[in-house]
């Protein structure tokens, strides 16, 4: 039966020890599917590009599409649970997602399977923050801390297995069961939303801030088709030009919305906490070369060195494992030598191991590979870890709604943009230098490796900025947030 509303001060002992347990997993269930779904199709591009009769090089938008639609929907996600309650809009999450799926399964072109992978995305975008919500005010206070890591476990480890997961069902089946998994997921999470999720509205919510958000979304988009546009696209030059300036006045447009707006979506204070501002450029210019490995990763295996997609997948096994080991060690590293030494030394390493893919070969030994994508991984995750904990640790309880928020946002972007980026410099590649091809573009995979690596190592000098004496975390943030 159902539960009925409540509200933020609704005591969490009016509900069941059943009722609560279903409805962590019904979170968690949610947030590993739309994390999942962030990697799973990576390994399956090639599998895609031959069954809708296009170029595995020019698969980006699939990727592109789910990621991009997640960061423009994130900063509203909050405000409709708040406003028109938390069940009925996680069951519509659900709904649209699986529908969305549904959809994607049955596309029969790439351009059919952009539009529903971005369906996909409206309802991946608020599985998490409404579906945290809803565990924030169910729950005493004194198991936030276990609730929340309880919901957090199963979206770190959706990225993780995505790539192996995808790789098998293409093995097994085809690329198309890849959506179609989450179908009976979805609906049996319909089910249990009616029935488990508590209908909470907040009566207080404040009018929602359109004019920045609508500034803020547009330029998302304009500079996500700019650099997307001379690869897959075929925009013309002064079309990409364009779209770049209206990226960038939306962007202005915003900040000075945002001084006068008695409650912008988010305040321009955020950026005086040293530390926040730091960790949010270094985490959108570092993530971008992040944000293209699992991409490149698996189309270079498959295209270039002939391996299958479920092989593919399984290569991405060691950069999984090795980053989930190091997790423990930059705590140590980081009060033993404080964020700034880490975080520079560490970029830079990052940015090293990506341009040492360019030295990949169809006579690499297995063993080296292998050393290669583990040390990757251990330096890559090391990198996440460092950059989230620095820019949530300052935030205090005021801005961290809004700081949270941004901070997704800006992680779903970073996540766009590196994708979208590395779609561009390998089509670029393919096309200038005269060893690549479509069918051999392992010299184009080369050049573009380092080219991301570069781009990684130069986001440095962001760290370099920070006081060298900062060890310290100043609050426990959410679990859920470091991924």
């Amino acid at each position: 039966m159902s539960h009925p509303p409540t509200t933020a001060s609704s005591p969490a002992r009016t509900y069941s020890p059943k009722s609560l347990n279903v409805l962590l997993w019904l979170v968690a269930t949610g947030f590993f599917m739309q994390t999942l779904d962030s990697t799973i199709v990576n390994t399956a591009l090639p599998s895609m590009a031959r069954s809708l009769g296009e170029s595995p090089l020019r698969m980006q938008s699939v990727v592109i599409a789910y990621s991009l639609t997640m960061a423009v929907m994130i900063p509203v996600s909050g405000w409709l649970a708040d406003k028109l309650g938390i069940r009925r809009v996680f069951f519509s999450a659900i709904l649209i997602f699986a529908l969305g799926s549904l959809l994607c399964a049955n596309a029969h072109t790439l351009s059919q399977l952009v539009v529903w992978r971005v369906m996909q995305g409206v309802g991946g975008a608020m599985l998490l923050p409404v579906g945290r919500l809803a565990v924030l005010r169910v729950f005493p206070a004194e198991r936030y801390l276990s609730a929340l890591a309880f919901v957090a476990v199963p979206g770190l480890i959706g990225p993780l297995i995505g790539p192996t997961l995808g790789g098998w069902l293409v093995k097994i089946a085809s690329w198309h069961w890849i959506f179609l998994i989450n179908v009976p997921v979805g609906v049996a999470g319909c089910i249990a939303t009616f029935i488990y999720m508590p209908d909470a509205k907040n009566p207080d919510t404040a009018r929602f801030d359109l004019k920045g958000y609508l500034l803020l979304a547009l330029g998302m988009v304009a500079i996500t088709f700019s650099l997307d546009g001379l690869a897959e696209l075929g925009l013309q030059h002064a079309t990409v030009l364009v779209l770049l300036i209206l990226s960038l006045a939306c962007f202005v447009a915003y900040g000075l919305h945002a001084t006068r707006a008695e409650r912008p979506i988010f305040p321009l204070d955020l950026f005086q906490i040293h530390t926040f501002s730091v960790g949010l450029l270094g985490n959108l210019f570092a993530r971008i070369g992040s944000g293209a490995m699992p991409y490149l990763i698996p189309l270079l295996l498959q295209v270039s060195l002939g391996y299958s997609a479920f092989e593919a997948g399984l290569m991405m096994l060691p950069v999984a494992a090795a980053g989930m080991f190091s997790k423990r060690l930059v705590t140590n590293l980081i009060m033993k030598h404080g964020y700034r030494k880490v975080l520079v030394v560490n970029t830079v390493l990052v940015g090293l191991m990506m341009a040492s893919f360019l030295l990949t070969s169809l006579h690499q030994p297995m063993w080296l590979r292998l050393v290669q994508l583990a040390i990757f991984g251990s330096v890559n995750s090391m990198q996440f870890t460092a950059m989230n904990t620095l820019t949530l640790k300052d935030l205090g309880t005021g801005g961290a709604s809004s700081g949270n928020s941004l901070f997704s946002l800006v992680q779903m972007l970073s996540m766009s943009l590196g994708v979208t980026v590395a779609g561009a410099l390998l089509t670029t590649f393919t096309d200038l230098i005269p060893r690549a091809s479509t069918a051999n573009p392992l010299p184009a995979f080369h050049a573009t490796f380092l080219c991301v690596g570069i781009i990684t190592s130069g986001s440095a000098w962001i760290f370099a900025q920070l006081a060298p004496d900062i060890r310290t975390t100043a609050r426990k943030t959410d679990p859920s947030e470091r991924t």
